[in-house]
């Protein structure tokens, strides 16, 4: 019960990684509002993982929509303690065919909705006087440049450097701001992942995906329960004296 009595905001939250966290917070003791763009799979969400989870409509994309949001959940809950920025998108080209839509996309979504939803809640915290945590989802695509991958890396890029910045901010309000870099995580996602990989590197459906999880040190892929150790430290107050820090979970891919 190291989460006892707070309230987290999950963007993203209805599958994947963030629905792993929601759950895993949940069993920790916290209340959980999953924002999500697709509320119906948010609330089919909310409601497997029971009666302290629920669900909100939120499009990071839209600046609006992140304020409306934050503002339904401190009106329910009368705070938030927890903030994790999850939702995201992922696609990948060769540089000569990136397109301006496809560009605009990603960083809307992993830029500038992790920065403005950290604006929202931040506020939010800053005027509660209490401190929170923060937790943004980089990626190890954030470590280094792919050479299909040059949008999504550098969206992810971004979000390590935001995280330093809005750390070293907003520790003097007690805020703490960190975030946790997997490496290659399985489920629905990778299914569209291994599908562009395969239609530019001339691959059988599934191939990309068996060699990348041979490649990991560990053995194999992550599964989004991977993550939840990290991610509950960090929201904790075992991470109170942790700073603008990104942590690989990733099962040995980088090392930094």
């Amino acid at each position: 019960m190291r989460l006892k009595d707070k309230v987290a905001l999950i963007t993203g939250g209805a599958r994947g990684i963030g629905r792993a966290f929601a759950a895993a917070y949940v069993r920790e003791g916290a209340s959980v509002v999953i924002g999500d763009i697709d509320l119906s799979a948010a609330e089919r969400a909310a409601a497997d993982i029971g009666p302290a989870c629920s669900a909100m409509y939120m499009n990071v994309a839209d600046v609006g929509s992140i304020q409306a949001c934050v503002d339904r959940v401190v009106d329910k809950t009368g705070r938030i303690d927890i903030l994790i920025n999850n939702a995201a998108l992922f696609d990948l080209a060769p540089i000569v065919d990136i397109t301006p839509e496809s560009y605009d996309r990603l960083f809307s979504v992993n830029v500038r909705g992790v920065l403005f939803t950290m604006q929202a809640v931040a506020r939010h915290m800053i005027a509660a006087g209490k401190g929170g945590k923060i937790i943004n989802l980089a990626s190890q695509a954030g470590r280094r440049g792919e050479a299909l991958v040059a949008v999504y890396c550098a969206t992810k890029a971004a979000v390590i450097s935001l995280t330093q910045s809005a750390g070293l901010n907003l520790i003097k309000h007690g805020i703490n701001v960190n975030a946790i870099a997997p490496g290659v995580v399985d489920g629905e996602h990778w299914d569209h992942v291994d599908a562009l990989f395969s239609q530019y590197e001339g691959l059988p459906r599934g191939e990309k995906k068996r060699r990348v999880g041979e490649g990991v040190p560990f053995g194999r892929m992550a599964k989004p329960e991977d993550l939840v150790g990290c991610a509950i430290f960090l929201a904790s107050s075992e991470s109170d004296y942790v700073v603008s820090q990104t942590y690989n979970v990733d099962g040995g891919q980088w090392m930094s």
